[in-house]
């Protein structure tokens, strides 16, 4: 398998784009990554998204993206994983690309979730969960991930309180990302007292949705050559994993078995350990799926993973600085482009792009992206190189 590397980037700021359509903020997003990579054409097209069908009535993602970007003849695809379906695109494009079968690949997260309801965006996001066991009984998305939330505090002996740090953290470095689509700090007064979701879920608990796009072209690493002013950024490692996708049938129900794998998996893929990741670009779509993933990919014990948050040890100063451009968080999560924000988000601070956020002497960064609360992981590991 050959090694490869990111090319060339692209990103469209996360927000209420009424004025755009789905195929528009793709086709931004995408032409970007083919200007930065200095590229015209590609083989090959990935795009990742979850919701197209039943927010925009719009299937066929591949095709229409390759013909509004003009590159009609190229092989075009979608992806779908739930949430995680911005990486599992990637994923598939690295191992394409890898295997030699297609040189160049271009993927692009995007999803288009604001020109419905808010009640009907909470029933597709559902749709990431066991629909006879979990939605059919009455149970929303973010219900679950309440429910997880009050037994782990229970388990561990947490107060709700405890996990402000995650928000505080993270929209602390929205405020520097022009893209992000909450760029403003928020504090642990503000935190306590902002309204309640689901029980203990609130506000400042949930990332928020948007419309958006991020694009990656990616080629073999041979075809790269990296200067002081623009390094190398190359793919070091890539794993996938799954549970159950109801959390009840789960073995470990607080504890994310399927991101350990992925991340064991990618880990050894890279040669490269928890100890080496300069950043870690987590899923926080609620703040206790924070906790679970520090603890899951081996930065903490499992039940300590918000004492990392209340350390500080998640600043961009710190010794393991994460969300560095606001996370789903505050930067906001359109759902299936949301891995390849990440992405992008490792690549520019690997290049050294961040600025007040940058992570002094960055080599190696990991992005994990979660589908559903769980089911789907896959974690990516980049490095300069």
């Amino acid at each position: 398998m050959r090694q490869v590397a990111i090319l060339g980037i692209g990103q469209t700021k996360v927000d209420e784009h009424w004025d755009y359509s789905l195929r528009e903020l793709a086709g931004f997003a995408a032409l970007d990554a083919l200007q930065d990579a200095g590229l015209e054409r590609v083989d090959s097209i990935f795009v990742g998204n979850m919701l197209s069908g039943i927010v925009s009535g719009q299937h066929h993602l591949g095709t229409l993206v390759a013909d509004w970007i003009g590159l009609r003849g190229a092989e075009a695809v979608k992806i779908e994983a739930a949430c995680g379906s911005g990486a599992a695109a990637f994923r598939a494009a690295l191992m394409a690309v890898a295997s030699g079968e297609t040189e160049t690949a271009l993927v692009v997260g995007a999803e288009k979730m604001t020109d419905k309801a808010g009640h009907d965006v909470t029933s597709a996001l559902a749709t990431a969960a066991d629909a006879d066991y979990e939605v059919e009984q009455g149970v929303s998305f973010v219900g679950l991930n309440a429910l997880v939330m009050r037994r782990y505090m229970h388990e561990y002996g947490w107060q709700h309180a405890d996990f402000a740090a995650f928000s505080i953290n993270a929209h602390a470095n929205a405020v520097h990302n022009p893209n992000a689509r909450l760029q403003f700090a928020v504090s642990a007064k503000e935190y306590s007292k902002a309204g309640m979701v689901a029980s203990p879920i609130n506000l400042l608990d949930a990332s928020p949705i948007g419309d958006g796009a991020a694009a990656a072209v990616i080629v073999p690493a041979e075809r790269v050559t990296g200067t002081s002013l623009r390094p190398r950024v190359v793919v070091a490692g890539s794993g996938a994993a799954t549970d159950t996708i109801a959390i009840h049938s789960r073995r470990r129900p607080l504890f994310l078995d399927a991101a350990q794998a992925s991340a064991k998996r990618a880990y050894a893929q890279s040669g490269l350990g928890p100890a080496d990741m300069d950043l870690f670009e987590l899923h926080d779509a609620f703040s206790i799926m924070s906790a679970l993933s520090l603890e899951a990919c081996g930065f903490a014990e499992p039940g300590q993973g918000p004492r990392l948050a209340l350390d500080n040890a998640i600043s961009p100063k710190g010794p393991l600085p994460i969300c560095t451009r606001g996370g789903l968080k505050a930067r906001g999560h359109p759902v299936g482009a949301t891995g390849m924000y990440q992405i992008v988000e490792v690549v520019q601070q690997l290049r050294g792009e961040c600025g007040p956020t940058q992570v002094e002497a960055a080599k190696a960064g990991m992005a994990q992206n979660i589908g559903g609360s769980g089911a789907t992981v896959i974690t990516h590991i980049l490095k300069k190189g």
